[in-house]
């Protein structure tokens, strides 16, 4: 689908309003250089292209496209979105100045390309409401509240008729860990740990409930694209290691279940070298990408 051009608000270098003081909470805490280093030749490849190949598929194509990307760490995946905009102007901001050095340094390798990339506090977004034709995250966070803060800023940052895009792990992603958790649970006598990783299990969104839940913020034309992947390491230690597994799914999954501590962790580690130890361990992610136009 190809959108009529939305009517923009001022650009967001002229600060025309004040930036927004109820924009979502960022995922990712600040890191350095070498975790943005690590970021790119690791986690881009291993793990969020699994997300990006599906939302860049999902931009609708436009001319004099103004697009921003929320807590967008290095940048990626800038060149994908140019490939399907052409002259777009490219925003993007996050938490880590190491991360937005990285983003700056690789839009100046694209051909043609205006960008404008700001280090910003977790409370708050740099840019003015109406600013954008497409606005994105790639990894939205796993709890309800975080994602609704979320979806609230796309849909002031984006024009009337312009759109927005959201990744991220849907329900039934990493059952294999919340399995692993549930045992450690249950075998240490646990009860407390066995009811959070249950709980937690039901932060992640259905593809339905993704979609109800950008139409409740104010879009239209609503669609999911929802793919089943499948991560392999050879063992324990290659899995707790693996950057992706670092950077993003165990905090995230210690953020959404506070019980699970070194123990708990080893415990999984322990049980995925005695259960796999002939075959690699195979974790599931469930892809899900949502997109719509915001309301006229």
């Amino acid at each position: 689908m190809t959108f009529t051009p939305p009517t923009l608000a001022a650009p967001p270098a002229a600060m025309d309003e004040p930036p927004s003081t109820s924009a979502p909470v960022a995922l990712r805490a600040p890191f350095g250089v070498k975790d943005a280093e690590e970021f790119e030749a690791s986690v881009v490849p291993d793990y969020l292209r699994l997300f990006a190949e599906p939302l860049v598929e999902s931009i609708a194509p436009g001319t004099e496209a103004r697009v921003c990307h929320l807590d967008c760490r290095t940048g990626y995946p800038g060149q994908g979105v140019l490939a399907k905009l052409p002259n777009a102007h490219l925003y993007g901001c996050d938490v880590s100045a190491d991360a937005i050095q990285t983003a700056r340094s690789n839009a100046a390798r694209f051909t043609g390309c205006l960008s404008d990339y700001r280090v910003h506090e977790a409370s708050t977004t740099p840019f003015p409401a109406g600013a954008f034709s497409h606005a994105f995250t790639l990894y939205a966070a796993a709890s309800p509240p975080s994602r609704r803060r979320l979806l609230d800023e796309l849909a002031r940052l984006v024009a009337p008729r312009g759109q927005a895009l959201v990744g991220m792990p849907l329900r039934e992603s990493f059952v294999e860990l919340s399995d692993l958790l549930c045992e450690c649970g249950l075998k240490n006598e646990l009860a407390a740990l066995t009811r959070a990783v249950e709980a937690a299990a039901l932060f992640r969104p259905t593809a339905a409930l993704f979609a109800n839940e950008l139409e409740h913020a104010g879009f239209e034309y609503v669609d999911v694209q929802e793919r089943r992947c499948t991560l392999r390491f050879n063992d324990s230690r290659a899995w707790f290691e693996a950057p992706a597994m670092r950077q993003l799914v165990i905090p995230e999954l210690r953020q959404a279940i506070p019980l699970v501590n070194h123990a708990s962790l080893a415990y999984v580690r322990e049980a995925i070298d005695k259960y796999w130890s002939r075959e690699p361990f195979e974790l599931t992610v469930h892809v899900g990408i949502v997109s719509g136009r915001r309301k006229s």
